[in-house]
Protein backbone atom coordinates (compact mmCIF):
# COMPACT_ATOMS: atom_id res chain seq x y z
CA UNK A 1 0.00 0.00 0.00
CA UNK A 2 1.21 3.40 -1.30
CA UNK A 3 1.39 6.01 1.32
CA UNK A 4 1.82 9.75 1.08
CA UNK A 5 3.35 11.94 3.94
CA UNK A 6 3.62 15.72 3.98
CA UNK A 7 5.16 17.23 7.28
CA UNK A 8 4.76 21.20 6.82
CA UNK A 9 7.13 23.00 9.62
CA UNK A 10 6.18 25.48 11.84
CA UNK A 11 7.65 29.00 11.30
CA UNK A 12 11.45 29.37 12.66
CA UNK A 13 11.78 25.35 13.03
CA UNK A 14 14.86 25.63 10.56
CA UNK A 15 17.77 25.51 13.01
CA UNK A 16 15.96 22.39 14.41
CA UNK A 17 15.20 20.71 11.40
CA UNK A 18 19.27 21.24 10.49
CA UNK A 19 20.52 19.63 13.81
CA UNK A 20 18.20 16.71 13.38
CA UNK A 21 19.02 15.90 9.72
CA UNK A 22 21.37 13.01 10.64
CA UNK A 23 18.63 11.42 12.77
CA UNK A 24 15.94 12.15 10.31
CA UNK A 25 17.98 10.43 7.54
CA UNK A 26 18.41 7.72 9.55
CA UNK A 27 15.61 7.00 10.26
CA UNK A 28 14.36 7.00 6.76
CA UNK A 29 17.17 4.52 5.80
CA UNK A 30 14.66 2.15 7.55
CA UNK A 31 12.56 2.49 4.64
CA UNK A 32 14.79 3.20 1.84
CA UNK A 33 13.52 0.13 -0.37
CA UNK A 34 9.80 1.34 -0.14
CA UNK A 35 10.37 5.04 -0.86
CA UNK A 36 8.80 6.21 -4.00
CA UNK A 37 9.96 9.82 -3.25
CA UNK A 38 11.19 12.24 -0.73
CA UNK A 39 12.65 15.74 -0.34
CA UNK A 40 11.94 19.01 1.45
CA UNK A 41 9.50 21.41 -0.13
CA UNK A 42 11.43 25.19 -0.41
CA UNK A 43 10.76 29.00 -0.02
CA UNK A 44 10.12 30.29 -2.61
CA UNK A 45 13.83 31.11 -3.04
CA UNK A 46 14.77 28.08 -2.66
CA UNK A 47 16.81 29.05 0.80
CA UNK A 48 15.61 27.09 3.35
CA UNK A 49 12.95 24.19 4.11
CA UNK A 50 9.26 24.36 4.05
CA UNK A 51 8.06 20.85 5.18
CA UNK A 52 8.97 17.21 4.03
CA UNK A 53 7.11 15.10 1.62
CA UNK A 54 7.58 11.13 1.67
CA UNK A 55 5.94 8.64 -0.79
CA UNK A 56 6.37 4.99 0.41
CA UNK A 57 5.33 1.82 0.00
CA UNK A 58 4.29 0.44 3.26
CA UNK A 59 2.44 -2.88 4.39
CA UNK A 60 -0.24 -1.53 6.65
CA UNK A 61 -1.77 1.63 8.28
CA UNK A 62 -0.01 1.07 11.45
CA UNK A 63 3.64 1.27 9.66
CA UNK A 64 2.25 4.42 7.92
CA UNK A 65 1.60 5.76 11.06
CA UNK A 66 4.92 4.96 12.93
CA UNK A 67 6.23 6.33 9.68
CA UNK A 68 4.52 9.67 10.43
CA UNK A 69 4.70 10.11 13.80
CA UNK A 70 7.78 8.66 15.20
CA UNK A 71 10.13 10.41 12.66
CA UNK A 72 12.48 12.40 14.96
CA UNK A 73 11.24 16.10 13.05
CA UNK A 74 7.65 15.03 14.03
CA UNK A 75 8.84 13.58 17.36
CA UNK A 76 11.40 17.04 18.23
CA UNK A 77 8.57 19.75 16.85
CA UNK A 78 9.89 20.26 13.76
CA UNK A 79 6.24 19.90 11.68
CA UNK A 80 3.10 22.18 12.82
CA UNK A 81 1.07 19.32 10.69
CA UNK A 82 1.41 16.05 9.05
CA UNK A 83 -0.72 15.22 6.08
CA UNK A 84 -1.25 11.21 5.59
CA UNK A 85 -3.17 9.41 2.90
CA UNK A 86 -3.03 6.49 1.01
CA UNK A 87 -1.43 7.06 -2.49
CA UNK A 88 -2.34 5.40 -5.82
CA UNK A 89 0.33 5.72 -7.84
CA UNK A 90 -0.60 6.90 -11.64
CA UNK A 91 3.02 7.03 -12.75
CA UNK A 92 4.57 3.74 -11.96
CA UNK A 93 8.39 4.68 -11.19
CA UNK A 94 10.48 6.60 -8.60
CA UNK A 95 11.83 9.52 -8.68
CA UNK A 96 15.31 7.80 -8.82
CA UNK A 97 14.04 6.39 -12.29
CA UNK A 98 12.81 9.97 -13.31
CA UNK A 99 14.74 10.50 -16.74
CA UNK A 100 16.11 14.08 -15.26
CA UNK A 101 16.14 17.94 -16.62
CA UNK A 102 14.56 18.91 -19.89
CA UNK A 103 15.08 22.19 -20.07
CA UNK A 104 17.23 24.34 -18.27
CA UNK A 105 14.00 27.01 -17.12
CA UNK A 106 12.16 24.75 -14.95
CA UNK A 107 12.22 24.64 -11.29
CA UNK A 108 10.89 21.10 -9.07
CA UNK A 109 7.72 21.28 -7.59
CA UNK A 110 5.10 19.99 -5.09
CA UNK A 111 1.44 20.20 -6.15
CA UNK A 112 -0.92 19.58 -4.12
CA UNK A 113 -4.30 19.57 -5.47
CA UNK A 114 -7.29 18.99 -2.96
CA UNK A 115 -10.84 17.78 -4.59
CA UNK A 116 -13.57 19.68 -3.78
CA UNK A 117 -15.41 18.52 -0.53
CA UNK A 118 -18.03 14.74 -1.45
CA UNK A 119 -16.61 15.06 -4.67
CA UNK A 120 -17.12 11.94 -6.64
CA UNK A 121 -13.95 10.18 -8.26
CA UNK A 122 -13.39 12.38 -10.97
CA UNK A 123 -13.61 10.92 -14.31
CA UNK A 124 -10.42 11.91 -15.97
CA UNK A 125 -7.29 12.87 -14.87
CA UNK A 126 -5.48 16.18 -15.82
CA UNK A 127 -3.31 15.79 -19.22
CA UNK A 128 0.11 16.17 -17.60
CA UNK A 129 3.23 15.31 -19.98
CA UNK A 130 4.31 12.51 -18.21
CA UNK A 131 8.63 13.49 -19.07
CA UNK A 132 8.07 16.11 -16.61
CA UNK A 133 6.77 14.21 -13.54
CA UNK A 134 8.57 12.75 -11.17
CA UNK A 135 5.53 11.35 -8.90
CA UNK A 136 2.04 11.42 -9.77
CA UNK A 137 -1.12 9.95 -7.76
CA UNK A 138 -4.08 10.18 -6.09
CA UNK A 139 -4.93 10.85 -2.36
CA UNK A 140 -7.38 8.61 -0.78
CA UNK A 141 -8.80 8.46 2.70
CA UNK A 142 -7.36 5.77 5.21
CA UNK A 143 -10.19 3.57 4.38
CA UNK A 144 -9.64 4.35 0.43
CA UNK A 145 -13.40 5.22 0.15
CA UNK A 146 -13.26 8.37 -0.14
CA UNK A 147 -10.84 10.44 -3.29
CA UNK A 148 -9.52 13.48 -1.29
CA UNK A 149 -7.05 14.68 -4.37
CA UNK A 150 -3.97 14.69 -6.35
CA UNK A 151 0.19 15.14 -5.33
CA UNK A 152 2.53 15.78 -8.39
CA UNK A 153 5.96 16.14 -8.06
CA UNK A 154 7.55 17.29 -11.15
CA UNK A 155 9.79 19.41 -13.00
CA UNK A 156 7.63 22.61 -14.67
CA UNK A 157 8.47 25.51 -16.62
CA UNK A 158 5.55 27.47 -15.34
CA UNK A 159 3.36 25.45 -12.50
CA UNK A 160 1.17 28.04 -12.10
CA UNK A 161 0.04 26.55 -15.53
CA UNK A 162 -0.41 23.20 -13.55
CA UNK A 163 -2.44 24.93 -10.89
CA UNK A 164 -4.95 25.70 -13.83
CA UNK A 165 -5.00 22.37 -15.45
CA UNK A 166 -6.42 20.92 -12.06
CA UNK A 167 -8.16 24.40 -11.62
CA UNK A 168 -9.69 23.76 -15.13
CA UNK A 169 -11.36 20.10 -14.16
CA UNK A 170 -13.51 21.21 -11.68
CA UNK A 171 -13.30 18.59 -9.25
CA UNK A 172 -10.32 20.82 -7.11
CA UNK A 173 -11.17 23.10 -3.98
CA UNK A 174 -7.65 24.35 -3.74
CA UNK A 175 -4.28 23.48 -5.50
CA UNK A 176 -1.26 24.55 -3.74
CA UNK A 177 2.06 25.00 -5.56
CA UNK A 178 5.33 24.50 -3.07
CA UNK A 179 9.15 24.47 -4.46
CA UNK A 180 10.58 21.22 -4.08
CA UNK A 181 13.50 19.92 -4.07
CA UNK A 182 15.21 15.70 -4.41
CA UNK A 183 15.98 14.25 -0.69
CA UNK A 184 18.03 12.02 1.20
CA UNK A 185 21.77 11.82 2.09
CA UNK A 186 23.88 13.60 -0.04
Amino acid sequence: MDYFFYGRDRDGAGELRARLVEEHWAFMDRFAEQMIARGPTLTDDLEDATGSVHIADLPDAETARVFAFEEPNYVAGVYRHVLVRRYVDLLGRTMWDFPGPRDEGGGRYLILAHAKPLRDWPGAEPELDREQLIAYGRLLSENTEDWEGAAVIGEFPDPQAIRAVFAATGDYEKVEVHPWTFGGRR
